[in-house]
């Protein structure tokens, strides 16, 4: 469900720009994502002025609260594709991070620490 505060929605009603439209058709992103990657935002990012119907202030906004990819996308109401290929623009921008993720010789109780946090992160929403 999208949020009430912070989406990218105009006052005056919902956005209709495509999906494609906001990442100028770009399909990909231009940095590896995983659905579960932790991102948040770096503390710069709060002093850029964004306009009040940018999504990519939505995004920086909700990942002060270190969200995983898939929650901004569900946060913010869009598609996961789009969500992905922002989220690693505003990486390669300098204003967001990805937060360590698993890797191949993560422990079991790290893989049981990240479904536990995607698991209450899916309540929540």
């Amino acid at each position: 469900m999208p949020m009430d505060d912070q989406n990218y929605e105009s006052s005056s009603g919902p956005n209709i720009v495509r999906p494609y439209a906001l990442t100028s058709g770009r399909t990909r992103p231009a940095v590896e994502l995983a659905l579960e990657a932790l991102i948040q935002a770096l503390p710069h990012s709060a002093d850029r002025e964004w306009e009040l119907d940018d999504v990519n202030a939505a995004i920086v906004a909700l990942c002060k609260e270190s969200p995983s990819v898939a929650e901004i996308a569900a946060r913010v109401g869009m598609p996961l594709g789009v969500a992905r290929v922002l989220v690693a623009d505003l990486v390669e921008s300098g204003h967001l991070q990805i937060l360590a993720t698993l890797k191949e010789d993560s422990t079991d109780s790290e893989r049981r620490e990240l479904i536990e946090r995607v698991l209450s992160g899916l309540r929540e929403i």
